[in-house]
């Protein structure tokens, strides 16, 4: 499988505050990794962590001060090829409210393709089936600030999948919803994962990076762990020092174990607990 994403030492710095000559700090110190097309990926981490930072990084919304992104070959740092870097790779972002641009769903959704001049028949196939993958066909001719948070989240997905993208970074998208609209929304990313479509997730909710293939936690700029979530949840004293608690169903299943129930090394996810808990005997 190839890589749609290879960070090579990524630093990003910036100033504090406007003084003249003022020492840079580093919101990201070093990074490297690849990853690999088609996966689910988490990225995770206190704020101040660089989480945020290294999305921004990935769609070329910022440029780095050393090293440099591929995003399926292409160098982010090359201002000739952002566009086609950002249909790539396409952007969700924590506040819904920042990415819709039209009174109309429908022509919200619309506006992308029709800036990349797709033919009108096109983009409205493209509509139709980003609308339909976000289940929210009935509102397709309401205005989005009649909608809730949950619902605007899921109009700002339809948009980016309009474009057509073979990756979506998900930039805390559910830090401000309700926690229906917070399942609703991952629902819908895990269901674009088992489609194909390469996920980056960034977030700072643990049960959130429990779903993924793949969890990276960063504090501080740089990778503290890196692999899969029953991997990377089992360094609890690690995790601890960085300030972060394991998610509930690890926690959970580390206390049937004490309580001498063999539960799998795999279970991670509160779907998984259920379902062991479930099928115990």
């Amino acid at each position: 499988m190839s890589n749609i994403v290879e960070i090579e030492n990524l630093i990003f710095e910036y100033a504090a505050n406007e003084e003249e000559h003022q020492e840079l700090k580093k919101a990201i110190d070093n990074v490297s990794f690849a990853i690999e097309k088609g996966t689910f990926t988490a990225i995770i981490g206190k704020n101040g962590s660089g989480k945020s930072t290294l999305a921004k990084n990935l769609n070329g919304l910022l440029i780095p001060s050393s090293g440099r992104i591929l995003i399926a070959g292409l160098d982010t740092r090359d201002d000739e090829l952002v566009w086609q870097i950002r249909q790539t790779a396409g952007m969700v972002f924590q506040n819904p409210d920042n990415q819709l641009v039209s009174s109309i769903v429908e022509d919200d959704i619309a506006f992308g393709p029709e800036n990349l001049g797709i033919a009108p028949h096109e983009i409205r196939e493209r509509v139709d089936d980003s609308i339909a993958a976000v289940g929210m066909s009935k509102f397709l001719h309401d205005a989005p600030h009649h909608l809730s948070g949950g619902q605007k989240q899921r109009i700002a997905i339809a948009g980016v999948l309009a474009m057509k993208p073979d990756c979506i970074i998900f930039d805390e998208p559910t830090a401000m919803l309700d926690p229906q609209g917070r399942n609703d929304v991952m629902k819908i990313i895990k269901e674009l994962s088992k489609e194909g479509i390469t996920i980056i997730l960034i977030t700072h909710f643990m049960e959130e990076a429990a779903e993924a293939d793949r969890v990276i936690i960063m504090n501080e700029g740089k990778i503290l762990l890196d692999g899969r979530p029953s991997v990377v949840f089992k360094q609890e004293e690690t995790l601890k020092n960085a300030n972060m608690e394991l998610p509930m169903a690890v926690d959970m299943a580390k206390r049937l174990r004490r309580r001498g129930i063999e539960v799998p090394d795999f279970v991670t996810t509160e779907e998984e607990l259920v379902d062991f808990i479930c099928q115990y005997r």
